[in-house]
């Protein structure tokens, strides 16, 4: 079951791709990877600081991870971008919406679903770091309009 979940997460966010205009795409592909190599980054902390665990090692992790960061995080970084880039308070609301459904909604069904257990990781972290992971790619995307 647990395996279904990852795979359905991975590849669930990508069908919607199918209606991203293309120009979108190119325009916030750079903010999408900055986000991806954050999150990863999390991930690959979270070992050692023993913030989550998932059971079945390492390549039960990796899997675990890359579902999660290619999946609904970097397809929902580009919708957010096309939707709410240029307007400051929506890209505010939308990721408070969102990275609080993440944090408390959808991480204790997964949690429950046995993909993950959080262990010096709190819930309140978990909406903490995305919601400021979301300033971070907000100010990248920035920078980056003010060279085109």
């Amino acid at each position: 079951m647990a395996n279904f979940l990852r795979l359905t997460q991975l590849i669930l966010p990508w069908i919607s791709i199918v209606f991203y205009p293309k120009r979108s795409f190119i325009r916030y592909l750079p903010v999408a990877i900055l986000a991806s190599i954050l999150v990863g980054g999390m991930s690959a902390l979270a070992v050692p600081y023993k913030w989550w665990r998932v059971d079945g090692g390492l390549k039960t992790k990796v899997f675990n991870d890359i579902s999660f960061i290619m999946g609904p995080f970097f397809i929902g970084t580009l919708w957010v971008f096309h939707f709410t880039f240029g307007h400051l308070k929506r890209f505010i609301i939308m990721n408070l919406v969102i990275d609080g459904f993440f944090a408390f909604v959808f991480s204790y069904v997964l949690e429950k679903a046995k993909i993950f257990k959080l262990i010096n990781f709190k819930r309140i972290h978990v909406f903490l770091a995305y919601f400021s992971f979301s300033f971070i790619i907000y100010g990248f995307e920035l920078l980056i309009n003010r060279r085109r």
